[in-house]
């Protein structure tokens, strides 16, 4: 899909905003981002340090659990891996919202249900992080916008340059096409998810797991077409 890191980084930012608003501040897109609130916890500012200490390992079954499927299927087409983890996020979303709503509002960072609640939403995000590295396509990484900022700057400064060369140029361009709806895409998320908290709760991650439950219907949609045409040619 044309627009796919776009829609995913709307999606990273959804998630890891809804759960730094939800749950203490905890991150579950940009795990490591938990490594400076744990130690801001330490000393004694903020709150939920076993929660966010619990994210890490939540984070890595995502990625571990990820890699295996893929992995067993290595003569699967990328579509068909993809759909598979669109699948499993997607799955791993809806029970993160629902164990979200169970839990409500009243919210205690130490309470069991609390950690696990946060531990789904690292092990869905988890996925997303993974999918990128697993599955082989053009594609930019769309969990975390702090390289492609970089780059982005980087190549502005390109293209405003009048000493670069027109090659450098042409790449710094293409490559802005590509990240700059990525990045925007990831801020709007990041609202969305903060407003959609305040409206409907632990309900409105019900929109990324609709988002990717689309995803995973079309890449095995455009899976199935591929092999129908590969096998009309043969």
């Amino acid at each position: 899909m044309k627009s796919e890191d776009t829609v995913l980084a709307a999606v990273a930012g959804y998630v890891d905003t809804l759960s730094f608003v939800a749950l203490f501040g905890l991150f579950t897109a940009h795990v490591t981002g938990n490594f400076v609130l744990i130690g801001a916890s330490v000393a004694g500012f903020g709150q939920g340090v076993f929660l966010k200490l619990m994210a890490f390992p939540a984070f890595i079954a995502g990625v571990a659990v990820s890699s295996v499927l893929v992995r067993r299927q290595q003569a699967a087409a990328p579509l068909h891996a993809a759909s598979l983890l669109y699948s499993v996020q997607a799955v791993l979303l809806l029970a993160f919202c629902i164990s979200g709503i169970k839990i409500g509002r009243a919210l205690d960072a130490s309470r069991w249900p609390v950690v696990l609640c946060g531990m789904l939403g690292a092990a869905a995000m988890g996925v997303q992080n993974a999918h990128g590295r697993l599955v082989p396509r053009a594609g930019l990484p769309n969990t975390v916008m702090t390289g492609n900022v970089t780059q982005l700057i980087l190549d502005a400064v390109d293209l405003l340059s009048a000493h670069t060369q027109t090659d450098t140029k042409a790449a710094a361009r293409a490559r802005l096409v590509k990240m700059v709806p990525a990045v925007v895409a990831f801020a709007a998320g990041a609202a969305g998810g903060a407003l959609g908290y305040r409206v409907a709760a632990f309900w409105a991650l019900l929109l990324p797991f609709l988002v990717l439950a689309g995803l995973a219907i079309a890449a095995r949609l455009e899976h199935r077409v591929a092999l129908a045409s590969a096998n009309v040619h043969r």
